[in-house]
């Protein structure tokens, strides 16, 4: 295989470790890295990785290495993976891992972990098991593994073989305060910030962490970020006045923080028939390929049916649906992805135009979902068109996601107050 010269970089910093991570910039192709450093181990392989991704690294595997590869979501692969002795890769997926009790009782192979900061929440069942697993050798990959935040490492740092204790870790690197809670009563802690940056990083290298942004590596593209706004509508301010209100025969219910702020950004979406009409002619505008990132299923069946009416051909990547076809064949075809299913992990750089019908709450999926075209391979300026409503929880969503920082219940519950007359 014919790697980059970064790629190679990354190899050479990381010779003789066996537990390693590349922390490669979405684009810098950390899956051929930690391919390669993968097979240079003589033991068997097991990929874990997100559920979408089961079959892009099989492939991979078939494509590039002559090794036998099994899929272990399907039963009768699996049951062959367990009675096949000497080196082969198994590829699995986070949620599926950790209810098959055969992986908590074998030892001395190699582990992979693809976007190895699903991780980060050391309480989480599959990061629960995946800790208490017996690897020989480790490899982890993200190109966001804390998405800025250093406290999510630890239990990446576990696995490096970092032996740091939580209590130690948070002590010497992580700046906090105690806020009280005003409706229990208990302080709560507050992460405010990080201390000792270099010497965490130099802690990281020492145990084979390689850190790679696209800019250090290539000069890609210019990035243009441009706003399409639309104005909320009257039924947006009486929900978020009343919690209650009926929009075309349905009736929306805001009974908790979770489902307000989830029918907020709806009646901003797809709802808002002044976004639609926006939507229409964004893709009327262009005969290019066009990569359109949505959030909820009626918001892809009202996006569905513009693109049936202006009759352009369409790809769709979500959690039932994978079919790219359309988007590898017809330059001015529509792609629409769920962030879920989809801000991670796939080479979309045939495009260079992402339109958000509607943000996510979560930074790494932004800032991931950004990459699917600003990688390697992409010659052109990219251009992303953000939808928004401005003076709505939409402005307020986009502007945390610019600090890099998650849209959560408690920031909802902020700007509710914010916002009462």
């Amino acid at each position: 295989m014919q790697l980059f010269p970064h790629q190679k970089k990354a190899l050479d910093l990381t010779a003789g470790k066996n537990q390693v991570a590349y922390y490669l910039d979405m684009g810098l192709g950390k899956t051929f890295v930690g391919s390669e450093k993968a097979v240079s181990y003589p033991n068997m392989i097991l990929v874990i990785c997100q559920k979408s991704k089961v079959q892009d690294w099989v492939e991979h595997f078939r494509e590039h290495y002559n090794i036998g590869v099994f899929d272990l979501t399907d039963k009768r692969q699996f049951e062959e993976f367990t009675g096949t002795v000497g080196k082969f890769v198994g590829v699995i997926n986070y949620d599926l891992v950790f209810r098959r009790s055969y992986f908590a009782n074998i030892s001395g192979f190699t582990m992979m972990l693809d976007e190895s900061s699903i991780i980060q929440n050391e309480t989480a069942k599959r990061s629960k098991f995946i800790l208490k697993m017996h690897p020989e050798n480790v490899i982890l990959l993200s190109g966001t593994p804390t998405a800025g935040k250093y406290e999510k490492l630890w239990s990446q740092l576990h696995l490096l073989g970092w032996g740091i204790k939580k209590e130690l870790f948070y002590k010497q690197y992580v700046e906090m305060e105690w806020i009280e809670d005003s409706e229990s009563g208990f302080r709560i802690p507050h992460i405010t910030g990080y201390k000792n940056v270099d010497r965490l990083k130099m802690k990281l290298a020492d145990h084979g962490a390689i850190f790679m942004k696209s800019e250090e590596v290539f000069d890609l593209p210019q990035q243009i970020i441009t706003p399409v706004y639309s104005r909320a509508t009257r039924e947006y301010r009486k929900f978020m006045r009343d919690e209650i209100i009926t929009v075309e025969g349905r009736e929306f219910i805001g009974d908790t923080i979770l489902s307000k702020r989830i029918y907020a950004r709806m009646m901003c979406s797809y709802l808002n028939k002044e976004r639609i009409a926006a939507f229409r002619d964004l893709l009327q505008s262009t005969e290019d390929r066009v990569i359109v990132f949505y959030n909820f299923n009626d918001e892809l069946n009202a996006l569905l049916d513009i693109a049936i009416e202006i009759e352009k051909p369409v790809s769709i990547v979500n959690g039932e649906r994978k079919d790219l076809d359309a988007f590898e064949s017809d330059e001015n075809s529509i792609t629409f992805v769920q962030y879920q299913a989809g801000a991670m992990g796939l080479n979309l750089q045939k495009a260079n135009k992402i339109i958000y019908f509607s943000l996510t709450d979560r930074s790494e999926l932004f800032e991931q979902s950004k990459k699917r075209i600003h990688r390697i391979g992409q010659k052109n300026a990219c251009f992303y068109y953000v939808m928004i409503c401005p003076g709505t929880v939409e402005e307020d969503i986009l502007h945390t996601l610019e600090q890099r920082k998650d849209y959560t219940d408690e920031l909802f519950k902020a700007y509710n107050e914010k916002c009462d007359p």
